[in-house]
């Protein structure tokens, strides 16, 4: 009973510190202190610690000989990487997913479209993106491959939290839009094509630093 009740403490510490690292209220560097955080959370030290290896799988923690556990820090090489991995694992999830996308689904698909086209601000921006992603992708019946892409959204939104947490650009998705339309005549591979090309579009913007001083930051908004 102490294991099971351990791991759901610790399920319950690592989606809190992730969705604090992804949208930037800890800061890439920040040491993550296991009393500190054991007493917030009033737990052990062993949920704690699973926690943090958690947070390690996802990316979003970096455990440093006689540094402990920080926040891990992100670059443009990074990035591009997560692109990649998504394009080709979203894609494979798709082509397996394909033959059980019912049209209530793709109906679903479209409306978390429609809501990321109506987004006023960056948080429900990703929402909706990433249930757009997940409603096509679910199907496939591959539990460690959704696992992995569920880890590689929670990256990609650190990147756009960093770069679009202010002054939010309202678009429209129209890769989304031609997935389905491709899904909903049939056509897979232009399907999986699109989807590919979507998730690889990495975003430009001038960011102040604390400074006054500007620097580009670079997000994927796919």
């Amino acid at each position: 009973m102490t294991a099971i009740n351990d791991d759901t403490v610790a399920s319950r510490i690592s989606r809190i510190l992730a969705d604090r690292i992804v949208t930037g209220q800890l800061e890439p560097g920040t040491k993550l202190r296991q009393d500190h955080i054991a007493e917030e959370f009033g737990a052990s030290h062993v949920p704690v610690r699973e926690a943090f290896r958690r947070l390690e799988a996802q990316g979003l923690a970096i455990s440093e000989p006689r540094r402990g556990v920080r926040v891990a820090s992100f670059d443009l090489k990074e990035l591009r990487e997560v692109a990649q991995m998504r394009a080709a694992l979203e894609v494979l999830a798709l082509r397996h997913a394909a033959p059980h996308l019912t049209p209530a689904i793709l109906d679903l698909a479209e409306e978390a479209t429609v809501a990321a086209d109506n987004s006023r601000d960056v948080r429900s921006w990703e929402g909706a993106n990433r249930r757009f992603h997940r409603l096509l992708v679910t199907p496939c019946g591959m539990p460690r491959l959704l696992a992995v892409i569920d880890d590689l959204h929670a990256v990609s939104a650190r990147f756009l939290f960093a770069t679009w947490r202010s002054e939010w650009e309202v678009r429209t998705d129209h890769d989304h839009r031609a997935i389905l339309t491709f899904l909903r005549q049939g056509e897979i591979e232009n399907a999986a094509a699109a989807l590919e090309r979507h998730v690889q579009w990495i975003g430009r913007k001038p960011v102040k630093n604390a400074s006054g001083s500007t620097r580009d930051a670079f997000a994927i908004v796919g």
